[in-house]
């Protein structure tokens, strides 16, 4: 009987525990389906907040938020770790820090996939998420995103950058930084891979609220996919900027990485023309040789007949 008993409490601790893991399955799941949401309207009330504006006619939102805004925050945060299972508080003053890495392969050459992404100003044509994208220099650029029903305006600065294999850059915005790496790879002539790296910082409570449910993440990614599209699918030829950037620097234009390509196919032509000359060459130096060769033997011949009938003479 004692057996039984422990069996059956066996038994029930075991339902016990897959039953809290289906429940915290189902409330992980419907608490990422709410997420953009969510986003939208923290985004929403935090923009209103900042502007001093008001959803509601008579509500500033400002004034309301003021002395209240810290309890609202530690109150929506500890409900949020507690969804997600998150343990003990996070010490102050330290961000939480989204990465994102993805691969995508697409069916052209390396050259051409590398000035298709420095044509920064013709993103907005092909994403969704990128509304506007201006160069101010070779080094620094405006960008304006749409992420959920929002937008998010950064200042961008190219760290490194050398045609063909990578760019490194950092940004600035009053809802967040990043950092970022793209690099390519040849895999054949017609194929090229692109590895996308990049480190988000969320900056202000609703904006780390949202960066929870990842909205900014699969932005990312879905316009990552639109450009895989976009040059694996255009007949338009690139111009792309073709200088290289070192610690923030520009070390080589774009003039005058042109007038070293240019320079270098020239040399590789001369070359390939030299090779052809002495293949010329050789092929007329062995047609040449053989006539006298020829020539040689039929006066060998000769002689030796001759030899043979001065032998019956005498």
């Amino acid at each position: 009987m004692a057996k039984t008993d422990q069996n059956l409490g066996d038994g029930l601790d075991k339902l016990r525990g897959e039953l809290g893991n289906y429940v915290g399955a189902r409330v992980g799941h419907l608490a990422d389906a709410a997420g953009d949401k969510l986003a939208g309207v923290t985004d929403k009330l935090l923009d209103s907040a900042e502007s001093g504006g008001s959803l509601l006619p008579g509500l500033n939102m400002k004034s309301l938020l003021g002395a209240g805004a810290k309890s609202i925050k530690d109150s929506v945060v500890d409900k949020a770790k507690g969804v997600f299972g998150g343990k003990g508080k996070r010490k102050s003053g330290t961000t939480k820090v989204m990465n994102i890495i993805e691969v995508l392969d697409v069916g052209v050459p390396i050259r051409t996939a590398y000035d298709h992404w420095t044509q920064y100003e013709k993103f907005s044509s092909f994403t969704k998420g990128v509304r506007d994208a201006s160069k101010d220099d070779e080094i620094n650029s405006a960008w304006k995103v749409k992420v959920g029903p929002s937008t998010r305006s950064w200042k961008g600065k190219v760290q490194e950058q050398v045609p063909d294999d990578r760019i490194i850059w950092t940004s600035e915005g009053a809802k967040g930084t990043t950092r970022g790496c793209v690099s390519f790879h040849e895999l054949a002539p017609a194929l090229t891979r692109i590895v996308l790296v990049v480190e988000y910082y969320p900056s202000g409570f609703f904006e780390k609220t949202g960066n929870i449910w990842r909205a900014q993440g699969r932005r990312l990614r879905l316009d990552f996919k639109h450009f895989q599209r976009y040059v694996t699918l255009t007949a338009e030829e690139p111009e792309g900027w073709r200088g290289e950037i070192r610690d923030g620097e520009v070390v080589r234009t774009h003039e005058e990485a042109l007038e070293d390509e240019e320079s270098a196919d020239q040399d590789e032509n001369a070359e390939d023309e030299y090779d052809e000359d002495v293949a010329d060459e050789e092929e007329d130096d062995e047609e040449d040789d053989a006539p006298e060769d020829a020539y040689e033997e039929d006066e060998d011949v000769e002689d030796e007949e001759e030899d043979e009938g001065a032998d019956r003479r005498g």
